[in-house]
């Protein structure tokens, strides 16, 4: 159980730390552990908040989040008796990671403001304490079940002990195999970008509003909208070029133009707190002429007719033509950043790969298709399915990685159960006469 509520406790808490609407003010306390304390506030807010996202339990929802809480304030407890830190800017980019997830899914940061009635500066302090605190929690756990493996034999065991009908059904999975071709883009459009940034630099230097260029004509509609800001952020959230620059400035300052991966940009420094900078820019991507890209998409072609007509296997096309450092290696193996494997779910694939491969066999080859890289730059792809299995129920043969995650899954929680008693045996705990009619799922919490 604790895996599984924590992880929805560790989403939602960020929620409930801020919605002053919906919380209920009791300062008793509740429970404490170790130096931790929980406050019955913090209990009911929590139970408020899942009920309003559909949770439901047949037992006392608020016993569940107090055991979620009592667990997780032992990891905390324990994480600071064994030195273990968190840095203000993990907790900083954790904190821009989650706002920028609630700004999208509310529609701008004016909005998310005016729903919690409070500024972004306020909203962030509310918070800033509860993720150091998951945090903390989250490299306690990982850390004490770091060492963890499962053998075969586990797996084999494991697997064995699954009711048939209970076994998990594993949908429809695809391997992919691709090779990426990136236009050329002319020299002349390079410095036709060049001239437009000085050109606005000169604007600004002479009065104009770098905000308002920025939203007039960047390339990144994410900081378009608000200017071209980014943010405070650190040097590790920004790529190294353009970190090299912006931390180098002085505030108002506009820098020169800076070559990264994304494109073209200046940056102008709006603030510097400590190792984060806060910054606007402006960034332009050079266009690709369409008789290019017509060039590139008849290269691929005639590669595809290659495959198909036996004259190179896909592989050594891959190693021949693929522009793709990422794949280009391997043969073009698109590996599943969710699960680290060469399988992907239908659900999991890009919408154009989804449509390439709609229609193919195993072993064909898709047309050339037009799609972006992870840097936004535009590409053309062939796709190769090179093997795809049916919806079936979960087996060692076609499924091992899968099963082996969940024994090993299962070994943690087992391990972090036994781990929580040998902790508990040398820790303070108190919990509050209200909730000693709780029927806790492990029972060190009762004793």
């Amino acid at each position: 159980m604790y895996i599984k509520l924590f992880l929805i406790i560790f989403i939602t808490t960020i929620i409930s730390n801020i919605n002053a609407q919906e919380k209920i003010v009791i300062d008793q306390i509740a429970a404490i552990v170790g130096k931790q304390i929980i406050l019955q506030s913090d209990i009911e807010t929590q139970a408020l908040q899942m009920k309003s996202q559909g949770y439901y339990t047949s037992g006392d929802i608020k016993c569940e989040m107090l055991e979620e809480m009592l667990y997780a304030k032992l990891l905390v407890n324990q994480a600071i008796l064994d030195s273990i830190d968190v840095s203000k800017s993990e907790v900083n980019a954790e904190m821009e990671r989650r706002l920028n997830y609630f700004i999208t899914q509310i529609g701008s940061e004016e909005k998310l403001e005016e729903y919690y009635k409070k500024s972004i500066k306020d909203i962030k302090e509310s918070f800033r304490e509860s993720i150091k605190e998951q945090l903390l929690s989250q490299r306690m756990q990982q850390q004490a079940t770091s060492s963890l493996k499962v053998t075969p034999q586990e797996v084999r065991a494991y697997y064995k002990k699954i009711p048939k009908d209970s076994l998990p059904i594993i949908n429809t999975k695809f391997e992919l195999e691709q090779i990426i071709v990136k236009p050329k883009i002319k020299e002349t459009e390079i410095l036709r970008v060049k001239d437009k940034l000085r050109e606005f630099k000169k604007r600004i230097n002479e009065g104009e509003n770098f905000a308002t260029l920025a939203v007039l004509y960047s390339d990144d509609p994410g900081s378009a909208r608000r200017g071209g800001e980014l943010g405070f952020v650190s040097r590790g959230d920004l790529v190294p070029e353009f970190s090299a620059v912006a931390f180098n400035l002085k505030p108002g300052e506009v820098s020169k133009i800076v070559k990264t991966d994304y494109g073209y940009h200046i940056i102008q420094l709006i603030e510097i707190k400590g190792e984060r900078i806060n910054c606007r820019h402006i960034l332009l991507k050079p266009k690709i002429d369409p008789l290019e890209k017509q060039n590139v998409k008849r290269k691929l072609d005639t590669v595809r007719l290659a495959i198909k007509n036996k004259e190179i296997t896909f592989e050594d096309a891959c190693w021949k033509y693929s522009q793709d450092e990422n794949t280009r290696l391997n043969g073009g193996v698109l590996i599943n950043p969710n699960t680290g494997d060469s399988k992907w779910e239908a659900s999991q694939l890009q919408p154009k790969i989804a449509f390439a491969i709609k229609n193919l066999k195993v072993g064909e080859v898709s047309q050339p298709f037009e799609d972006k890289d992870d840097n936004g730059r535009t590409v053309f792809k062939i796709i190769m399915l090179k093997e795809r299995t049916d919806p079936h129920p979960a087996n060692l043969t076609d499924d091992y990685k899968r099963i082996q995650d969940l024994a090993l899954e299962e070994k943690k929680m087992n391990f972090m159960d036994n781990w929580v008693v040998e902790k508990m045996k040398n820790t303070y705990l108190h919990i509050d006469k209200d909730f000693s009619k709780c029927k806790f799922e492990n029972p060190i919490w009762s004793k």
